[in-house]
């Protein structure tokens, strides 16, 4: 009988194929030539890359045999996971493999930029003895403001406890208890801009993270500040720490990644006090290593038909073929459920009634979660470590399920209940043989919506002329909406209108619309990314 057959398409460390053992024929690659690539994955059973392999559709569809991509690094960017979803292919990573790499290096950044190391270092062997030039600042005593407590977060936060630094964080997704536990205070984001001597920011890439950092948030922060991004690229808008650093604002920085990359040419580096490195927060021999041994026993695991912990679109082991097409309808309503509350649940109840229960349908709950926290941390999330990032934040998750459900064949609800006690419930279902995604309740709403890419919610006090008003703000900033339904519970009490629209809502859009029709919530949900 033939071994099964790994491609591997870029070079790995030998750690990595030691951890595949024997029971594979390998095969070698160059998968950044793209005729070679598709030859090659012709007839392979899985296919070990790193960046620069690009395993797209044409990709996943050359290969016949092909059961597993994986992916030894972090981010999945240049894998079409849908792709792979849609042909059974499982894509795996290694979430945790660069976790201690990067924290260390935003360490590094800080320790930097606190004692001007690199500048000092270029000027000496430049012939330059410049002691009084280069005084830097001690860490102690100094106050550290985490943006982000996650994974990263934490270690940074621990590390540099270490150094007799005082650390607050803001996070609206982890809970103050949590917090206290590991030393830290939690803040507000302006709290945390103003009494901050250093800032580091350690948070997913998301339409609402994106330039957070920006024009507003440097305005409030003190001068002696230095400013810390080693997570991603966008979230510190460049321009505004720019002109901060300028006008001296702002004391310092350190970077590794940068809005576009790679970055060879930016008005940053033109500053003594800003450190740049290259997207290094990966870059280390072990991280790599530990990458390439995560990815090659998930492989061996997966090609086994085992539980495979790092798959981020299934989780491996049998799944009914009747509970798979529910699968990323629990994840969209997991993610609307925390675009809708704006912070984690102290509790989560995934409920699941119909037909469907005759099956195990344990995964639909692991599907809810990883909708829940793809949006909250910066990690890649699975149907595996959703678990995990729910413990660490202190969430209660339940999954309760009936065969009892008298409006649909099957109803999927994700149910939270947030710190301030409040419910927060979000309700689908799939109709018709191509398991069309719709949304069917908001809180005590009844609607009857398709999923969107785009989509918003507000709620307001019922009274005529609100859809007018949406359409006509909508209208004039050029974007068209798709669907919309209206919901109320009594006539001028609260009303729900849930809408989905061509394209993303700037935030500016929807600030007006919920001034204007005086919205007591105005929530956008981007599903596209």
């Amino acid at each position: 009988m033939s071994k099964p057959v790994v491609l591997i398409a870029e070079e790995l460390s030998p750690a990595t194929i030691d951890a595949l053992g024997p029971d594979f024929e390998i095969r070698h690659t160059n998968g950044a030539d793209r005729a070679e690539l598709l030859t090659a994955i012709a007839d392979v059973d899985a296919i070990l890359i790193r960046s620069a392999t690009k395993v797209d559709a044409e990709a996943v569809a050359a290969a016949r045999r092909l059961k597993v991509v994986a992916r030894a690094g972090v981010g999945l960017d240049n894998v079409d996971v849908a792709a792979a979803t849609k042909a059974g292919v499982m894509v795996v990573n290694a979430p945790t493999s660069n976790i201690v790499t990067a924290a260390e290096l935003a360490c590094g950044l800080i320790l930097a930029t606190a004692r001007n190391i690199p500048q000092a270092n270029a000027a000496l062997k430049d012939g330059e003895w410049k002691r009084s030039k280069y005084t830097g600042v001690e860490l102690s005593e100094k106050v550290l403001g985490v943006v982000g407590l996650g994974r990263i977060g934490v270690l940074v936060a621990q590390r540099m406890s270490a150094f007799g630094m005082k650390v607050v964080a803001y996070d609206p997704y982890v809970q103050p208890a949590r917090a206290a536990q590991m030393g830290v205070k939690l803040v507000s984001l302006d709290e945390l801009l103003e009494a901050s001597d250093f800032i580091t920011v350690h948070l997913p890439k998301t339409p609402e993270t994106l330039g957070l950092i920006g024009d507003e948030a440097l305005a409030k922060v003190k001068p002696s500040v230095r400013v810390i991004n080693a997570a991603r690229g966008g979230i510190v808008d460049e321009n505004a720490l720019a002109s901060a650093l300028k006008e001296g604002r702002v004391a310092g920085a350190g970077l590794d990644v940068y809005a576009t990359e790679p970055c060879t040419d930016s008005p940053l580096f033109a500053f003594d006090q800003v450190v740049a490195t290259p997207h290094l927060g990966a870059s280390t021999g072990e991280a790599q290593e530990k990458a390439g041994v995560a990815v090659a026993r998930s492989v061996r695991l997966a090609l086994a038909g085992e539980l495979v912990p790092d798959a981020v679109n299934v989780q491996g082991g049998v799944i009914a073929e009747d509970v798979r097409p529910g699968l990323p309808l629990a994840e969209r309503l997991g993610r609307i459920f925390t675009a809708l509350s704006g912070e984690v649940a102290v509790r989560l109840d995934v409920e699941v009634y119909g037909e469907i229960t005759q099956h195990d349908v344990k995964v639909l709950e692991l599907s809810a979660l990883k909708g829940v926290f793809e949006d909250v941390v910066a990690e890649t999330v699975s149907y595996v470590n959703a678990p995990l990032f729910a413990q660490e934040r202190g969430v209660e998750v339940r999954l309760t399920t009936s065969s009892d459900s008298p409006d649909h064949r099957n109803l999927v609800i994700v149910r939270g209940t947030l710190g301030s006690g409040e419910e927060i419930s979000v309700s689908g279902t799939l109709t018709g043989p191509k398991h069309c995604q719709k949304i069917v309740g908001v809180n005590e709403h009844d609607i009857d919506l398709n999923l969107a890419d785009h989509m918003a919610f507000l709620r307001y006090t019922d009274r005529p002329g609100v859809v007018g008003t949406l359409g006509r703000v909508l209208g004039e900033a050029g974007l068209n909406i798709a669907g919309m339904q209206v919901s109320r519970a009594e006539e001028g009490g609260e009303a729900l209108v849930a809408l989905t629209v061509d394209d993303d809502i700037p935030q500016p859009v929807l600030a007006e619309i919920a001034e204007e029709i005086g919205a007591t919530s105005a929530r956008v949900v981007n599903l596209d990314r």
